[in-house]
């Protein structure tokens, strides 16, 4: 627990720090979430939800998430599959 706090103590004041990205999980999900920079938000791939980042904290209240539109969700080995089969 140690060596994990001074890891986050290294990196504070730089913003959000992706080693701290690394530790959190999506609260619906439980699965791991991605760090945007260019959204400065939390995206959980496997449930298409985006968490935002307030003064360098996540707010991983449910009820902060927003649904991404499927447009902006990165296409993954599984979903090309899928969508290649159906069009068979």
């Amino acid at each position: 627990m140690v060596r994990a706090s001074l890891m986050l103590l290294k990196d504070a004041g730089r913003g959000f720090c992706n080693s701290l990205s690394q530790m959190l999980v999506c609260p619906l999900s439980k699965q791991p979430l991605r760090y945007s920079e260019e959204t400065n938000s939390l995206i959980s791939d496997a449930i298409g939800v985006s968490f935002p980042i307030k003064d360098g904290i996540p707010c991983l209240v449910p009820m902060d998430g927003k649904i991404i539109e499927a447009d902006d969700m990165p296409k993954t080995d599984d979903a090309a599959d899928l969508s290649s089969k159906n069009n068979q």
